[in-house]
């Protein structure tokens, strides 16, 4: 199916017909750049993301082939000189936290004058002069305003917001962060021409999803180490704040949280929820997700041995159980182009 194809398959979804989504992977590419060269070279980074899209064009999946600026977490903390490292191979490792002074002047940061837009946009630059109509852009990695705060602060943002004389300068800090985090991606969203209430993201992958009610998305990552009460004070509102400024969108996070997972899908603005794969009960996930009408846009993890066929017939079960809507990346994947349009069919036929 051609990109216009698979937006009108997801907007079917969205709308609670038809089949849940598979996002079965297509193979990578050989001679990818290393990934310390991308990140100083935009042109490699645009052509690294190209080459594993294309991968995706034509492949048995019902993923939009997608690039995007790809510099991690430090992605919006950098606009406001938050500095950054490499180390090996990996993706870029946040510095040293910046002074109280520094985080009160980000209300007058020129975002678009920073490196790291100024190498962002060149990525996207790329990507809008290539002509590639089959390839969806992105936007660069956007932590949740919690992250962003803790990012930028440190780990002392944990006893301010419990400490009642330090609880002002919390929610000041917070609220710069939330600023940082709206401007950043209306900027993005801007240059790509992507309208503020939807999008295309591909979650750092070369797959996307189409979004026609959410045009952002939120990584909550540091929310796990708080007790339920912090998180219902300081993370759920600025979610919902940050969100509502783009019509809705998705969140992420990282680990095990069960009461994270539960508020952020009782937030209205959360769409779709994605979670580690292999550190939850996928029922009790789905569950969840069907009680609140929300997406669960996740990796689902294969069981030891565990083979395609059965994979899918073991998670259709547990949609067809729970009334969950999914969209899911699978921990199993058969080996050749063949299998996995079966897999596919499959899912298909099992989701409807």
């Amino acid at each position: 199916m051609t990109k216009q194809e698979k937006m009108k398959l997801h907007e079917s979804f969205w709308l609670g017909e038809g089949p849940c989504l598979l996002l079965i992977p297509a193979p990578e590419p050989d001679g990818l750049p290393p990934y310390r060269l991308q990140v100083e070279n935009p042109s490699l980074m645009w052509q690294a993301q190209r080459d594993r899209a294309r991968m995706v064009i034509d492949w048995p999946t019902d993923g939009i082939p997608t690039i995007r600026a790809n510099y991690g977490v430090v992605f919006v903390p950098a606009l406001a000189g938050l500095e950054f490292s490499l180390q090996g191979d990996q993706m870029p490792w946040p510095g040293d936290p910046l002074e109280e002074s520094c985080i009160r002047r980000i209300p007058e940061i020129d975002i678009a004058k920073t490196s790291m837009m100024r190498r962002a946009c060149e990525v996207y630059e790329c990507y809008l002069k290539s002509g590639e109509t089959e390839i969806a852009a992105y936007l660069a990695d956007t932590q949740g305003v919690f992250d962003i705060a803790h990012l930028l602060y440190g780990h002392d943002l944990f006893t301010d917001i419990l400490e009642e004389s330090r609880q002002p300068w919390a929610k000041e800090l917070l609220e710069s962060s939330l600023d940082l985090y709206v401007r950043a991606t209306k900027y993005v969203k801007s240059f790509l021409n992507e309208p503020l209430n939807h999008m295309i993201h591909g979650h750092g992958t070369p797959q996307g999803v189409y979004f026609p009610h959410g045009g952002a998305r939120v990584s909550e990552d540091t929310a796990i180490l708080l007790s339920p009460e912090s998180i219902a004070t300081w993370v759920i509102p600025y979610v919902e704040r940050a969100l509502a400024q783009f019509g809705g969108g998705f969140a992420h996070f990282c680990g095990r949280h069960e009461n994270l997972f539960m508020q952020l899908c009782q937030c209205g603005v959360v769409r779709a929820i994605d979670v580690q794969p292999d550190v939850y009960d996928p029922h009790w996930l789905m569950e969840q997700c069907a009680a609140t009408g929300t997406v669960l846009y996740s990796g689902i993890a294969a069981h030891p041995g565990e083979t395609w066929r059965s994979y899918v017939k073991r998670l259709s079960q547990i949609v067809k159980a729970t009334g969950a809507r999914c969209i899911i990346r699978p921990g199993v994947v058969p080996e050749t182009r063949e299998e996995c349009a079966a897999m596919l069919d499959l899912w298909h036929e099992m989701t409807s």
